[in-house]
């Protein structure tokens, strides 16, 4: 199995800055895509970024300029800088990660257990 780990969620003021971490562990062989998800208050939840192991990355319209996904494939660990955070960027951040894990094969249903994201006026 994968477990996924985050941290770095809190409370921040509009227009400051916070990092999340995702760290995966288990039987890991690659972690082809790992990425973020949010899901505010009575709605569903929506990709914020990914990042495949090559290096390709995905970006929600909504935070283009604003948020930057990196990760380190050594560690599978993926981050999410969040710059110029506004009052609609609070959520639970989710992480995600797909690849292949011993004994399972591709499996791209893996979530962290959340991280809350409150941004203040």
């Amino acid at each position: 199995q994968v477990q996924l780990v985050e941290s770095g969620g809190g409370l921040v003021q509009a227009g400051g800055s916070r990092r999340l971490s995702c760290a995966a562990s288990g039987s890991i062989i690659s972690m082809t895509v790992m990425g973020w998800y949010r899901q505010a208050p009575g709605k569903q939840r929506e990709l914020v970024a990914r990042m495949a192991s090559g290096g390709t990355t995905n970006y929600a319209d909504f935070v283009k300029g604003r948020f930057t996904i990196s990760r380190d494939n050594t560690k599978n660990t993926v981050y999410l800088q969040m710059n110029s955070l506004k009052l609609e960027d609070t959520a639970v951040y989710y992480c995600n990660a797909a690849g292949v894990v011993d004994g399972l094969g591709y499996r791209s249903d893996f979530w962290g257990q959340g991280t809350q994201v409150t941004v203040s006026s």
